[in-house]
């Protein structure tokens, strides 16, 4: 299998082979604490364990204990919690709260981004303010829960709904939705070159370079989740952006693979993919 990829790779250009050690800092967002998190909510439905010391300097962290644990979800949310809805806020109380699960019940979640600098953002301890959102597409409505960090604790203090219209990302969402469900409209939305970058499948530690035509995209392209969305937002977003970082990670598990889309005369093109 490992020959059969390289094989198809010089098919579409000769590649370059590169030493560059992967940098660990965005894979070792997901620290073990987080990972066994994960482990034991996919096991056992519910933990209650302890929020592990350190958990609160990075947001994944957190939120990887915090979406595995009714107890952490309990203690780590302000109470009555605001859930604003078409203009109108109701308060849930601590009894009417159940466990949320977000997208651990998924083999991966996705990420937005407007540039590669934000992806900088995953490793930021100063980051203080996390908005996750839950993207429900035949619902039209996106699903967004507030986190800020105060006294050095991470807390849900808000939920709201909204259009997804009125979303940040509405425009890139409406294209994805198409690109990941419709093959020749996916076909029609590559760049006459996609550049590649992925790990080197016969060498742990170094990394291949090349380029994709779209004639030779089937053999590369990634499994693209489409029925609900996720995406966490550790900063701004800025809704005319003309690049969009799609990034796609794997549930406790390292599997991580990064599409770049950019905004050419008014259509959306992937131009690079990194796995």
């Amino acid at each position: 299998m490992k020959r059969a990829f390289v094989a198809l790779f010089f098919v579409c250009l000769v590649l370059s082979s590169c030493s560059d050690r992967r940098s660990s800092a965005r894979a070792g967002v997901e620290s073990d604490t987080a990972e066994v998190a994960v482990a034991d909510s996919l096991q056992t439905g519910i933990t209650d364990a302890v929020m592990p010391e350190g958990a609160d300097e990075l947001f994944d962290d957190f939120f990887f204990n915090y979406a595995a644990s009714l107890t952490q979800q309990q203690e780590r949310t302000v109470f009555p919690l605001p859930l604003v809805k078409e203009g109108a806020t109701t308060r849930i109380t601590k009894k009417q709260w159940h466990m949320e699960r977000f997208f651990m019940k998924e083999d991966s979640y996705t990420l937005i981004f407007d540039s590669p600098h934000q992806l900088d953002l995953l490793t930021d301890t100063m980051v203080s303010d996390v908005v996750v959102e839950r993207f429900m597409d035949e619902k039209n409505m996106a699903e967004q829960f507030f986190f800020s960090r105060k006294s050095g604790r991470w807390m849900l203090h808000e939920i709201r709904y909204q259009s997804l219209m009125q979303n940040a990302n509405a425009q890139f969402l409406k294209f994805y939705h198409q690109f990941a469900s419709d093959s020749l409209f996916q076909h029609h939305s590559l760049a006459e070159q996609i550049n590649f970058s992925g790990q080197d499948p016969d060498d742990d530690f170094s990394t291949i370079d090349g380029v994709i035509t779209p004639e030779f995209w089937d053999g590369f392209k990634p499994d693209l989740p489409n029925r609900i969305l996720y995406n966490i937002v550790y900063g701004h977003q800025d809704p005319t952006s003309m690049q969009k970082i799609l990034l796609l990670r794997g549930i406790a598990n390292g599997w991580e693979v990064e599409l770049t889309f950019k905004l050419q005369k008014g259509h959306w093109k992937l131009t690079r993919l990194s796995t």
